[in-house]
Parts: C-alpha cells; structure tokens; sequence
C-alpha cells in the first residue's frame, strides 16, 4: 500500500466487558474470579473476568466447566440494557475523535482517524487519549490497536491485553504478518485453519509462496484475502454504518430436546421467528444456515445456497425440514436451533482514503 493511501485506523476493544462493568458497579466483586451468565446446569459464561481466566475460565464455556477449574468462581446474571446504556456512553468518547465509526458489538469498534476531529496529529496519541477517556469518565479499561488498516489493528489490540496499546505501522506490517500464526488470523474460523496446516500453512510466511490463484482453488474466495493479508494488505474501509450481514434466529433450550416431533416443534417456532425477522430487514438474500447444538455443546452447521434471492415461505422451509431431517441423530438430545440468512442484494464497495496525518 502506497504512502498516499495509508490510513489511520484504531481497533478499541474493551477489556472483559461484561465482568468489569459489573464489578464497577459491585466493589464487593472486585479483583475476585467473576464469570456473567447463569450458574445452573445449563449455564454457558457470556464473560469472565481476568481474575477468572486465570483458572482457563473462557466466555462460551459451560459454566460447570468452569466451576471445575475455579471452584471460587462467583456468577452474576448479565443486564444487557446496562451494558448497551455503558456502550452508548463508550461510542460517544469515540465520536470526539472521529466521525467514522463501526461497531462490531458492545464492546469494540473500529475508528478511522485519518481526518480526526482532534487536535492531535498522531493515532497513536488519540488511541491514548481515548483510553484515558474511558478511564477517567467511564471506569472502565480498553485495550487499543493502531495500525494503517483494519485487519492490523484488529490484530494489535489483542497483543497486550489487558490495558493495550500496541502499533503496527506501514513499515512493520509485511514483516509482522509474516510471523503471526494462523490461528491468530482474525476471520480464520478452525476449519480453515486446519486446512491450512494440512498444507502446510503455519504462519503468514508459509502462504507468500503461493499465487492469489493457487490459494483461491485452496479456500475459495478467502484466499483472496489471504494473499493479500500476508503480506499486511487489507483495503477495507471503516463503515460508520454497517451493512447488516445476516438476519437470524435461534433458540437455547431449558431442557433437551429429543425426538423428532418435538424437535420439529421447536424448528418450527424458530422458523417462523426467522421469517417475521428476514421480512421486517427487507432486503432478500441467498444463502440460508440451520445451525444445530446437541448436548455435548458440539455445534452443527448446514448451508443452502440459492440460485434466486429467497421469497418464498414454504419452499424454503421445505428445503430445511430436510435438512434437519438429515442432521438430527436418533437418541442425540438438542440444546440448540437456529436459522439464519446472509448473502444479501446490497453489498458493500471498497474504497480508499488518502493519508493526511503522520505517526
């Protein structure tokens, strides 16, 4: 990427959310190993702490498991408004440095600040200054990553966790690449990166050998992006509003659900939550997903693409009726059903910004 294209990019991601918020507000919680979510059975964390991730307590994680590797792990039931009034107060430290601003959830965003608002002619320093902000007003800690593009920065802000910040800038971004991991790729889900090992692919360095075609016929479109992320390419932009991407549904059961009638029941309720969702967005997509989790929390994922947007109600459903059929295994109990759709009409365009500033 050339000089007059280099942009400002900072990646905020806030340090376990959920939990800090919550021992903000509660003194009694604070430095002790704090897990949000249900403690019960069938509990799952949403978010732990770091005095709980010390123990491998890690978000996603059953909470029975987690109480076997910290028997002290204290459990508070999450109060999303709360956190959605806190991130509205975070994206409005954000919006005096920059206008250009894309949530990804609660808790981090990325920011352009290639034309920031802000005396200050470094993203290094506003990244700074931003996390003070945080500090001082909300307090509250964040992690940042700066870098000349999104993927970078998204990378930087997890090398220093907890209270980051980490630069990476045009001259250090080949190089970095090359040495990073590929399980550290941000968007690289587990089975790409097997695949990749299978190939041999272990890091940036290994994908500089091959072509743009040759990694396209390995790993379809995303080996378009591979080639250019290795070596620290990524064009981009910042959307200060996001095309939505998908439009889904799904449903976490207090009990297993087993049987096919009762599976079907439930599908059905999932189903038609769906449908009233994908009509009220009112833009058509192709690419249809039932996602399936059984007792063992081992997640099941079945795709339909369709060669027409999707508008019709019953053949869809029809199509995934059979699907489900398909995936459901006799006498395995689910805990999860969840339809989704993505592959919209609108897609996003790509476009460059010209550096101002310097580092």
């Amino acid at each position: 990427m050339s000089k007059e294209v280099t942009r400002k990019i900072i990646h905020i991601d806030m340090d376990a959310f959920y939990a800090s918020v919550e021992q903000r507000d509660n003194p009694d919680l604070r430095g002790k190993p704090l897990a949000v979510g249900g403690s019960d059975g069938r509990g799952v964390i949403a978010a732990a702490s770091y005095e709980a991730r010390k123990f491998g307590v890690r978000s996603a994680m059953p909470s029975l498991v987690a109480l076997r590797k910290c028997p002290t792990l204290l459990f508070v039931k999450p109060t999303f408004e709360k956190y959605q009034a806190v991130s509205k107060e975070i994206n409005e430290i954000f919006s005096r440095y920059t206008s250009i601003i894309e949530p990804l959830s609660l808790d981090e965003a990325f920011l352009d600040v290639t034309y920031s608002k802000y005396e200050l002619q470094s993203a290094t320093l506003i990244a700074q200054q931003i996390k003070n902000d945080i500090r001082n007003e909300l307090d509250l800690i964040a992690s940042a990553g700066v870098s000349y593009n999104k993927f970078l920065a998204k990378i930087a802000s997890d090398q220093d966790k907890p209270d980051g910040l980490f630069v990476i800038t045009p001259d250090e971004g080949a190089a970095f690449m090359e040495e990073l991991p590929i399980e550290d790729f941000f968007g690289v889900g587990k089975v790409t990166a097997e695949k990749m090992k299978a190939n041999n692919i272990f890091k940036g360095a290994d994908l500089l050998p091959y072509s743009k075609w040759e990694l396209q016929q390995l790993f379809g479109k995303t080996g378009g992006f591979l080639f250019d992320i290795a070596r620290g390419i990524d064009h981009r932009e910042v959307q200060s509003e996001r095309v939505r991407k998908s439009v889904g549904a799904e449903r976490t059961f207090s009990k297993d659900v087993i049987g096919e009638i009762d599976i079907n029941e439930k599908f059905s309720h999932v189903f038609d939550t769906w449908w009233t969702r994908y009509e009220k967005h009112g833009i058509r997509g192709r690419s249809v997903t039932l996602k399936l989790r059984n007792y063992e929390f081992e997640t099941i994922t079945r795709s339909i693409t369709e060669p027409e947007f999707v508008t019709d109600k019953e053949d869809i459903r029809q199509k995934l009726d059979q699907i489900l059929h398909e995936s459901i295994v006799e006498g395995v109990p689910l805990r999860l059903i969840g339809v989704s759709i993505s592959g919209f009409e609108l897609e996003e365009e790509e476009k460059e910004v010209q550096q101002l500033t310097i580092w």
